[in-house]
């Protein structure tokens, strides 16, 4: 993938406009946004779209979270580059390409087949062979290559997974949106000692958790 490609001046605007001015400032997660090709990640028809400020839609009810959360979820996981993460909630593949340039190894979990199917094919087109795609109920974590250093919910719980914090390394950290179903809080644990310690970052909107230990009162697709 040529350094500069057709959205190579969007990417650079949309990290400047939408991300450093609000306060995201991880130098790392600054400069593999300003390098990851995010149009890739959406459909043609929203090439022209996918540097706004808003989240985009996917298919099967999913989205594409906007810059900003997606940033600033990043740059909470405080990643250094020898970290494993686990990511629940594939969608696109975008969030688990940001991680793939950040940390030592990733495991992502997508309920919808399809959208493993096409995030799998654009992480293999880009080169990025440190994440691993998987189909199965994210609500459940990732326990066969469990612990991780790090996990990231991309989708909203009505409460914390048992099994979030229980593949969770000591000291390791974990970002999720939690709350109502139409509104979030978007919440840092720490895992440290016996008891985890969670810190509130912003309120926020998800599409839900589904699954074992997610919302029960909605079909799953």
């Amino acid at each position: 993938m040529p350094e500069r490609d057709d959205f190579y001046h969007a990417r650079q605007r949309m990290v400047e406009d939408q991300i450093t001015r609000r306060g995201v400032s991880d130098a790392r997660v600054l400069k593999a946004m300003r390098a990851l090709p995010r149009h890739l990640f959406v459909d043609s028809e929203f090439h022209d779209e996918a540097y706004a400020d808003h989240p985009l839609p996917i298919g099967d009810g999913q989205t594409i979270s906007q810059p900003y959360i997606v940033a600033l979820m990043t740059a909470s996981l405080d990643l250094k580059g020898d970290e494993k993460v686990l990511e629940i909630g594939t969608g696109s593949g975008y969030q688990a390409a940001l991680l793939g340039r950040l940390a030592r190894e990733v495991h992502t979990v997508e309920l919808v087949p399809r959208l493993a199917e096409n995030a799998r094919g654009i992480l293999e087109g880009l080169r990025i062979r440190n994440v691993s795609v998987h189909v199965g109920d994210g609500s459940l974590g990732w326990p066969d290559e469990a612990p991780f250093d790090r996990i990231i919910a991309t989708a909203a719980a009505p409460r914390v997974p048992d099994a979030y914090l229980g593949q969770l390394k000591p000291d390791g950290k974990m970002v999720i949106p939690v709350g109502a179903r139409w509104r979030q809080m978007l919440e840092l644990w720490t895992r440290q000692g016996d008891e985890p310690i969670k810190e509130e970052i912003l309120p926020v909107v998800f599409v839900p958790l589904l699954g074992a230990e997610g919302w029960q009162d909605l079909d799953n697709p």
